[in-house]
């Protein structure tokens, strides 16, 4: 299918039918930079259900490449993606995982597919992740090959 790039925001998705809204969080429970304050200022749900899943930890699925869906509206999902070590970038480079990434975009994938749903996402992991979008970009058209993905800039 491609992926489109429009102006605009990714947290008013411009198209018709089901909606996830992917983006990138970090492992370690911090919520309050980047993209993340833009999608608190829509839905209180994507925030609250992120820190109680960081909170659950010891008996959940959290960690790098798992992926929470939260429901917003009635056509809209927020795909909390744990795709980032930490918060800053350390000796091994910025704080982005692409291997985290790629897990995590398939699973929006099955996930975008289930609902019947497109994707839209700011650039993600290219902000405070650091991450480059020519290393982002192919994961995307790999694993949301069979789905329209629209990026907002």
């Amino acid at each position: 299918m491609g992926v489109r790039y429009v102006k605009g925001d990714a947290t008013s998705p411009q198209a018709k039918g089901v909606k996830v809204i992917a983006h990138v969080c970090n492992d370690v429970g911090g919520w309050g930079k980047g993209f993340v304050l833009a999608v608190s200022r829509r839905w209180t749900e994507p925030e609250a259900e992120y820190r109680a899943w960081y909170r659950g930890r010891a008996e959940n699925d959290f960690g790098l490449g798992a992926v929470q869906f939260v429901q917003v509206e009635r056509y809209v999902w927020v795909a909390n993606m744990v795709a980032q070590r930490g918060i800053r970038p350390s000796r091994s480079g910025p704080p982005i995982r692409y291997y985290a990434l790629d897990r995590a975009l398939e699973a929006v994938g099955g996930k975008a597919l289930e609902l019947s749903a497109s994707v839209h996402m700011p650039r993600i992991g290219c902000g405070l992740a650091g991450g480059r979008w020519e290393l982002v970009e192919p994961l995307i058209e790999r694993r949301l090959a069979k789905v329209s993905v629209t990026v907002y800039e």
